[in-house]
């Protein structure tokens, strides 16, 4: 696997309770692309991406709107190396 990076994200805005998370996983795993997401306490949605280069930061874009129910305010995304996820997991 060649270029693959990481990018980790944190959403908020209205993300939870509108199936942001489920709808998250399956346009990763529509891509290829491996990781994590998740709820936190405060309100947002952190998420894990890695993949080719192009398909992470297409999810990053993805992000600015989400699910079809959700309102995101704002996405904050660092990218950095991978650190090997493998498949795609909503994590509780």
């Amino acid at each position: 696997m060649t270029d693959r990076v990481r990018a980790h994200v944190f959403v908020s805005g209205r993300v939870q309770g509108v199936y942001y998370r489920a709808s998250t996983r399956d346009a990763a795993r529509e891509r290829g692309v491996d990781g994590w997401v998740r709820n936190l306490d405060d309100g947002r949605v952190e998420a894990v991406f890695e993949g080719p280069e192009g398909d992470v930061r297409d999810m990053v874009a993805w992000c600015e709107t989400g699910s079809e129910a959700a309102e995101v305010d704002d996405v904050d995304a660092e990218y950095g190396e991978p650190e090997g996820e493998d498949g795609f997991e909503v994590r509780w």
